[in-house]
């Protein structure tokens, strides 16, 4: 039994105060001190935790105002507060004590566009990529590009004044910020703008705190001007944080204190609202991938690319490379980006990319840059092949891969993990080959491995040294390697932070400003916030406020708490421990399959991100109760047989008497912490999405089910839990008498007792007639197993063996006949395997005793079925990936080696084969194909399908090609079903609020008629809320194959 968790770090009690008076005074937005939400903002995109008293989400500027004007009352003086935005930061940004304030749940208006003028109107907290969504149908977009566009915030860009591919044509986010609207520490408004330096120096005169705002600016810069020149070298990664250089031009006619706001990383004043400049999407697109058989030979390239007019070049070193290779992406870039087989031989890959509106000049450029390349291949000087990509498509494809980087590398195998800290630096492009040999003479020298990506048309390549800082000797090579890094950038005439922005680095800000301009700075911090209390320790401290410290890169890491949690227990949890916070799991695209609990809540601690932080916790707070490693080996035990004697008796009634107790002192309102976490396992659907699209491989449902197993060894488990660990025993014996099952289930009283009792709605309807029935005449749909063990090899080669799951045999009964009918008209002999119960309903609510026996017995049956190597395939793909997934983590080496296939991939095989020839002569007519008139079939493939065989799509397509019909797979997010969720009264909202999130709009889009849907739990929802009943793929075959015949 886990221990209780009740001493957690306290809010003080200013603070407290502080947000029940906000709550109390009109404030709109939530307010949280709860220990969970908070942790979920103690860490970013960085090594660094830091845990704050409460976080606040306010909704509108008005609610920022309030807050600040109630924070200047003298009883809250001292008080603190740090802006966040979308939380991927890589250097610990906006990572703070005092009160986080939020603005990307709330604050993500699109306020206004205006196309004539070029530009649009937005609320801090719009993601980039959703902008830029919402400005394509118009011909624009957004341009500053960075690689976590699907999660930043464009109030997070403007504070880090963030840029990437592109950026020597398109520059950086302040080149695009035409005005800003922001509330200063005094609650007041400041709007800012490009203005004459005359009127500033009028509104310096002003004797209000905006106007020594504009005095201390203005005086200051033209004073300094001289050595701001001087020291500001000449980059396209401009110094920021606080450009003081380009808030004036370069004629000293105009003043713009935007540009002292951006790259400020919150330190001056809370950004609500920017006006921003908006660029035309290029008409013409073309990207050229190309191989070379060094990395050095790549980055040596990169000076030749430039002076082809290339809009952007990019680069990944082998390590990169190699880690695509083995993620989920590469299914979709690896033809696109190979120009040779043998990939292998590939240890440089540049995308050089061309843009513009001129398609004859585009493709004169592609065509010098192509013989250009082909006479490096004559030469051999490291070129090895290309590939061009013509479509915009592909090209965003190839740039998801490159995108996806940073996290490729956080997967990287064994306890060091490549980790940002000296990731961005900038130097002279010519430069940069040489700088970054010496860089890796610099880690080589210290012995650690590194992968290298980046933008070498800007001089900045992401370098990520790996580091074991669960060791303390590596955590303190991380300041080493960082101050020697600072001389090298120095001596090649660059920067330690091109891209990234300071965080914790700040410290080094005077070794590339120097003194006197690094003071100017903190008169411009002084004047913004005198008493130190926005993001304090960021950029720079007040000018009178010597005793206040700027943050270190030395600071409190996340790797110091979890180095706390013994490494047995850290290997049982290896997801929660693994995730370096990457936020892809943030993503904002619905049509996104990750992570639906996040999309629905806009809560981070219902993402990957949030419940692996919460558990890396729980785990630590274990421990430090005195819950050893033993302990937690003997809790998630799940081989009853070598401990039932310890369970029975005195014991047990001990044990449920306590549990008793514990539930009671709970449902009385007793804190403890591990219901904190439980409440965020419960938002989780178990859909798996982040078990392969997050690029670490976080399996949020695995250690959910372990924590869950854990959390009920000291609390009740409801009775609905019970209900589901039987239901594949108890829906058998209820499927022989479905009428009457059905009458009942019908009755208002069944349901309102159901709500009540199992906390369970909306329960299907068993299947009439039933699978048997209908099947009852086929010659070999019930074959035993001790028939089929009795024919010859040969004969044996005709079947194909049905593995059955609970929700097609039970509930959608007729079409699983339709599969048993399709195998017979493609000649085969079709043979139902009696049904064996799965256990994915145990697994998903942590019993993980019962799993495991269910998994062993129902393994140990399909080991001997697989000797006789026939075809086993499953039509429901949930259950099918369980074999493959649950089953292993469960069972290990016990697992064996029997493989159910979906029912797609037997297909997939059998079409390429030259036995389907024979069928495709006989059983298909091949002059009925798709006629211009008929749409083409649209396919929802169900969540885990999508993740968990990535392949499932272009399987669909290819197998449905071969019947003459076009079919597309439209993308989605979840339905809002996955299993045993959507029909938990308690997740009646959220259910619903996914399925409307995607599903809705899409099949609105759709012709119904021709639209499929692989999971059960899929068309179980769609009957559910939209009335529609869709077919499975197998359905529409088998009436073209019927077609066909007659």
């Amino acid at each position: 039994m886990i221990p209780l968790l009740s001493a957690t770090p306290l809010t003080t009690q200013s603070v407290k105060k502080f947000v029940q008076i906000l709550k109390d005074n009109g404030f709109t937005g939530d307010v949280t001190t709860h220990y969970a939400d908070r942790l979920t903002m103690a860490t970013d995109n960085s090594v660094y935790q830091l845990l704050p008293e409460a976080v606040i989400f306010p909704k509108s500027t008005a609610d920022l105002s309030l807050m600040l004007q109630l924070a200047n009352t003298p009883e809250f003086e001292k008080l603190t507060f740090t802006p966040r935005g979308g939380g991927t930061g890589t250097n610990g940004q906006s990572l703070n004590q005092g009160i986080i304030v939020d603005l990307s749940r709330y604050m993500k208006r699109i306020i206004e566009i205006n196309v004539d003028e070029g530009w649009v109107r937005v609320e801090a907290g719009v993601v980039k990529d959703e902008l830029n969504a919402f400005l394509k149908p118009y011909g624009y977009f957004f341009a500053p590009e960075l690689s976590t566009s699907n999660r930043a915030t464009i109030g997070g860009m403007i504070n880090t004044d963030a840029s990437g591919q592109g950026s020597v044509v398109y520059g950086k986010t302040s080149d695009h910020v035409l005005g800003l609207r922001s509330v200063l520490i005094s609650g007041e408004l400041l709007d800012t703008e490009k203005m004459t330096i005359e009127l500033a120096k009028k509104l310096a005169e002003n004797k209000s705190f905006i106007g020594q705002l504009y005095a201390t600016v203005t005086s200051r810069c033209i004073e300094q001007r001289e050595l701001i020149l001087e020291k500001f070298p000449p980059l396209n990664r401009f110094l920021t944080g606080y450009d003081i250089k380009n808030v004036l031009d370069d004629n000293l006619q105009y003043f713009d204190m935007c540009r002292i706001l951006s790259g400020s990383e919150g330190t001056l004043a809370f950004i609500t609202e920017a006006k921003l400049n908006i660029t035309k999407i290029p008409k013409v697109r073309r990207l050229i991938n190309i191989n070379y058989d060094s990395f050095d030979s790549a980055l040596r390239a990169a000076p030749n690319m430039l002076a082809a007019n290339a809009l952007s070049v990019e680069t990944i070193d082998s390590k990169v490379l190699n880690l695509a290779k083995e993620d989920i992406v590469w299914q979709s870039v690896s033809e696109l980006v190979k120009g040779i087989e043998n990939t292998d031989l590939i240890l440089g890959l540049n995308m050089v990319e061309f843009a513009g509106d001129d398609e004859d000049l585009i493709n004169r450029q592609v065509e010098n840059l192509v013989s250009m390349l082909k006479q490096s291949m004559v030469e051999s000087t490291g070129v090895l092949g290309y590939k061009i990509c013509e479509s915009v498509a592909e090209i965003e494809r190839v740039y998801a891969m490159r995108k996806k980087a940073v996290g490729l590398l956080g997967n990287a195998k064994g306890q060091a993990k490549p980790i940002a800290f000296v990731e961005d630096t900038c130097v002279p492009p010519d430069v940069l080959a040489d700088y970054i040999l010496e860089f890796r003479a610099l880690l080589d020298k210290h012995g650690l491995s590194y992968g290298m990506f980046g933008h070498v048309d800007a001089g900045v390549l992401h370098v990520r040294p790996a580091l074991d800082l669960y060791n303390p000797q590596q955590e303190l090579l991380l300041n080493e390697i960082t101050e020697e890094v600072v001389k090298l950038t120095q001596k090649y005439g660059g920067l330690l932070w091109g891209e990234h922005g300071k965080g914790y680095r700040a410290q080094f800000s005077p070794d590339f400003f120097g003194m006197e301009l690094y003071t100017e700075l903190r008169r411009i911090k002084a004047a913004f916030d005198p008493k130190n209390r926005i993001n304090p320790g960021k950029i720079c401290t007040p000018l009178a406020q010597d005793e206040a410290h700027l943050m270190r890169i030395d600071a409190q890491k996340r790797a110091t708490f979890d180095r706390q949690i013994p490494i047995q227990t850290r290997d049982r949890f290896i997801g929660a421990l693994e995730c370096n916070g990457n936020g892809l799991c943030f993503n904002y695209d619905k049509h996104s399959v990750m992570c639906p609990s996040m999309k629905v809540s806009s809560n981070r601690l219902h993402s990957p991100k949030g419940r692996a932080g919460i558990v890396r916790e729980w785990l630590r707070l274990l421990s430090e109760a005195g819950f050893t490693p033993e302990n937690m080996d003997l809790a998630l035990k799940v081989d009853n047989k070598a401990t039932w004697m310890s369970r029975t008796g005195i014991s047990q009634f001990r044990t449920l008497v306590q549990k008793i107790k514990n539930q009671a002192s709970k449902e009385k309102g007793e804190y403890d912490f591990s219901h904190e976490v439980k409440a965020s396992m419960d938002g989780c659907l178990s859909c798996k999405a982040c078990a392969s699209q997050c690029p670490i491989k976080i399996d949020v449902p695995q250690f959910k089910a372990q924590f869950l197993h854990l959390y009920h060894s000291r609390y009740s488990r409801p009775i609905a839990d019970h209900f589901f660990a039987k239901v594949e025993q108890i829906t058998p014996i209820m499927a022989k008498i479905p009428k009457v099952i059905n009458f009942l289930m019908r009755q208002s009283v069944s349901s309102t007792m159901t709500k009540r009792i199992l906390g369970m709605t909306d329960l299907p309807l068993l299947s009439y007639p039933t699978l048997k029935q209908t099947l009852k005449t086929h010659p070999t749909a019930f074959m035993s197993v001790t028939q089929l063990e009795m024919l010859t090899p040969k004969a044996l080669s005709q079947y194909v063996l049905i593995v059955q799951d609970p929700f097609t045999s039970f509930y959608e009964a007729d079409v699983l006949c339709k599969l048993v009918h399709f195998i017979d008209l493609l000649g085969y002999k079709p043979v139902l395997l009696p049904f064996k119960p799965n256990g994915k309903a145990q697994h998903v609510k942590g019993m993980l005793d019962k799993f495991y026996n269910t998994a062993k017995s129902t393994a140990s049956y399909l080991n001997r079925i697989a000797k006789l190597n026939i075809p086993m395939i499953g039509i429901d793909a949930a259950l099918v990936l369980c074999y493959r997934d649950e089953y292993h983590h469960a069972l290990g080496t016990d697992r064996g080696e029997f493989r159910v296939q979906l029912v797609q991939e037997w297909l997939v095989n059998l079409i390429s084969s030259a036995e389907f020839e024979k069928i495709k002569a006989t059983k298909i007519v091949q002059n009925s194909p798709q006629t211009d008139t008929q749409l083409p079939w649209s396919l929802f493939l169900h969540c885990t399908e999508g993740a968990k065989a990535p392949n499932s799509s272009s399987d669909w397509q290819a197998i449905f090609k071969q019947f003459g019909q076009e079919l597309v797979t439209v993308q989605t997010g979840c339905c809002g079903m996955a299993g045993t969720y959507g029909h938990e009264v308690v997740n009646s909202h959220t259910t619903k609020a996914l399925f409307n999130l995607s599903w809705a709009i899409e099949l609105d889009k759709l012709d119904t008629s021709r639209a499929l849907a692989t999971g059960y739990s899929c068309r179980s929802q769609v009957k559910r809320f939209a009335e529609l009943s869709l077919k499975h793929p197998i359905e529409a075959l088998i009436t073209l194959l019927e077609k066909n015949r007659t």
